[in-house]
């Protein structure tokens, strides 16, 4: 449960939504299964496990004998690596810096930043079967989530934070951040296998009362809306979807200076941006935003206009569609 895999879906929605016949293979997940069900997108489910598994391969080989799709869209290596050769034209799909040896039957790949860009032509790909299509925002409206349901007071400043509860998203940072501000509540939403280690960490800081563990929720529309300003506290990430969500949300957006949101973001004008791991940093933006609505208002509205402009759903779904046309009008028949 993580950004990938919600945009997985988020993805195959929206291809589907401009036309084109889209088939799934996806590992089994109520959540998800029901979002494709719901928008009519047929699917199958395989385990992708390594390192017995004979299931998925033939998954595979059996909906693509019956789609015969002109392309093959494999979200990150493990799909890669699963796919069978075929007629179809092979791309990769990357949000990480995942094991290229996982994409070698690939014929392209897509990345959603340019440190993976990098990453990959640094590791042997071709610059011209490699192309750059970021993520979309994709926050369906909603009214703002009941503080009262988390013990949260409704004139209480509140920051949200979501994302994979791992190391790399620096939450133990934003935790420390906020034993700092004692009026502050903080919401944070996800699963990982940090979640013990956070928990005891807000417990030892004495801010078990005002930092709320949410689980892994849908709603994050909802969850934006209650926010006072949203804080991604990442010190790995190459992309950043939260970073699009907020803006998309009009949610005030602080964020540190990872690579993917350090790419995304204009600081000052559509986010603050801090130090990647500097708890005093962290703490001052925060104090900042929270003293100044005229800032936040400005902040939201200037992330706003560059989802219309950047990251809505129909210029990168254009983007994809224009590299299904291109690949497959040089792919041997």
């Amino acid at each position: 449960m993580g950004g990938a895999e919600t945009f997985f879906v988020t993805l195959t929605l929206a291809l589907s939504r401009a036309g084109l016949d889209v088939r799934s293979v996806l590992k089994p997940s109520a959540m998800r299964e029901r979002a494709l069900k719901e928008d009519g997108v047929a699917y199958e489910t395989a385990p992708f496990r390594r390192p017995v598994d004979f299931t998925t391969a033939r998954v595979l080989r059996e909906t693509t004998e019956a789609f015969r799709p002109d392309i093959a869209l494999a979200f990150a290596g493990r799909a890669a690596s699963f796919m069978p050769a075929g007629d179809s034209v092979l791309i990769g799909r990357l949000g990480g810096y995942y094991n290229l040896k996982n994409f070698k039957t690939c014929d392209y790949l897509v990345c959603n930043a340019p440190d993976l860009v990098r990453y990959v032509t640094e590791g042997g790909w071709s610059k011209s079967k490699v192309f750059l299509i970021p993520n979309f925002a994709a926050v369906p409206d909603a009214p703002p989530l009941d503080r009262a349901q988390f013990g949260t007071p409704q004139d209480a400043p509140l920051a949200v934070a979501l994302g994979r509860l791992h190391r790399g998203k620096g939450l133990d940072v934003l935790i420390r951040a906020a034993a700092l501000i004692p009026e502050l509540f903080v919401w944070i939403t996800g699963e990982g296998p940090e979640r013990e280690s956070l928990e005891n960490l807000a417990r030892e800081l004495g801010v078990t009362g005002r930092v709320k563990f949410l689980g892994w929720r849908e709603d994050r529309a909802a969850l934006y809306k209650a926010a006072d300003l949203c804080v991604y506290p990442s010190r790995e990430e190459p992309f950043g979807n939260v970073v699009v969500e907020a803006w998309a949300s009009g949610t005030p957006l602080l964020t540190t200076a990872s690579t993917g949101p350090r790419w995304l973001v204009r600081d000052g004008e559509d986010a603050l941006m801090t130090p990647v791991d500097d708890v005093e940093a962290l703490a001052a933006g925060m104090r900042t935003l929270i003293a100044s609505p005229e800032l936040r208002g400005s902040l939201a509205a200037a992330g706003r206009r560059r989802v219309q402009e950047e990251f809505s759903e129909a210029a990168i779904v254009a983007q994809y569609v224009a590299l299904f046309e291109r690949v497959t009008r040089k792919a041997p028949r």
